[in-house]
């Protein structure tokens, strides 16, 4: 499977919303991914974000700056 394809039937991606953990403040590597993005975007991130929101918000930044994917 090329790497852009994502198997829908894998229960190893799931949407951070559906994250038991989701609710736990962001970890330092994402907040550490994030500052990175937001620098290059030249964007703003909040301080106080979820893991569930830092993983959406690092999926929002890595669109902008061609990152990641």
């Amino acid at each position: 499977m090329a790497a852009s394809e994502q198997d829908t039937g894998s229960n190893t991606i799931k949407d951070p919303a559906d994250w038991t953990t989701g609710d736990e403040p962001a970890t330092g590597a994402q907040k550490s991914y994030l500052n990175t993005l937001a620098s290059e975007a030249h964007e703003d991130v909040p301080e106080e974000l979820t893991k569930a929101e830092a993983s959406e918000r690092i999926d929002d930044l890595q669109e902008k700056t061609g990152r990641g994917r």
